[in-house]
């Protein structure tokens, strides 16, 4: 897997000055790149992860950092009160905490292993953003970044897909009914992204027999061929979308969904 140099490939300095940004799974992949780029730009950060990795990238940019599990809504009150703690305010969420666990039929998946993708997947990015809206609402204005997936049209991760499904249906709804207060609501749905290996496994086991090494290499023969482009993206290039959309430049964009995959629409 790729490698990635500390400092961003892109960056337009002084984008984020003045801005408070929460990053949620800032610990490794799309998250730190995203955080990276932010801080860069000058906006001051918020790191939450549930890995205690999160510290040194906090250290680093001179961030703040909150171990929390955001699978509850204890963790996403936690990261809020931290945020309000440090600077009072929030200006921008990014909701990046996600990511399929297993890669398989439908039908060989549990119960119990559909409600993990459900918390994993959905539930980490609603309650984030439950806890973050009031106090969005009550200085009248905010932008709440969700990253959802092209994976909404994949195989062997249905439980996974139907979450980042849930998550584009949550940007239009929350971006209408929350317009009236000032708030942006966007997302990006990244498609296969390139990365250094994962630091903290998500927490699905790794193929083992060849049914289950088939199953998962189906799904990324799948991404490669949806892809126009026919290549995995970058974190670079995922951090560019998000950042934009976090940004005043992109003021005017709300409810809407971005696909950031080669040309695949999700």
């Amino acid at each position: 897997m790729a490698t990635e140099p500390a400092r961003p490939a892109f960056v337009t300095p002084g984008r984020f000055d003045g801005k408070v940004v929460v990053v949620t799974g800032a610990a490794q992949g799309i998250g730190e790149r995203t955080a990276r780029r932010i801080a860069a730009e000058g906006g001051a950060l918020v790191l939450a992860d549930r890995s205690d990795l999160v510290g040194g990238l906090a250290g680093e940019l001179a961030a703040e950092a909150v171990v929390a599990d955001l699978e509850t809504w204890d963790g996403a009150q936690a990261v809020v009160a931290a945020a309000l703690a440090r600077h009072g305010r929030i200006d921008v969420l990014v909701n990046n905490v996600g990511g399929a666990l297993h890669f398989k039929p439908f039908t060989e998946f549990t119960p119990g292993q559909i409600e993990a993708e459900l918390r994993r997947s959905l539930l980490t990015t609603l309650f984030a953003c439950r806890a973050a809206l009031p106090p969005m609402t009550g200085r009248g204005g905010g932008v709440i970044v969700n990253v959802s997936s092209a994976a909404t049209r994949g195989i062997h991760r249905i439980p996974y897909s139907a979450a980042k499904g849930g998550i584009n249906a949550l940007t239009a709804s929350l971006a209408l009914e929350y317009a009236d207060a000032g708030i942006r609501v966007v997302a990006t749905a990244p498609g296969g992204t390139d990365a250094p290996p994962r630091r903290v496994s998500r927490g699905g086991p790794a193929p083992e027999s060849e049914r289950e090494r088939a199953w998962f290499q189906a799904h990324i023969d799948q991404t490669l061929e949806s892809s126009l482009l026919k290549r995995y993206g970058t974190l670079d290039e995922q951090a560019a979308a998000i950042t934009f959309l976090a940004s005043d430049e992109a003021s005017y964009v709300t409810g809407t969904v971005l696909p950031v995959a080669g040309g695949d629409l999700g």
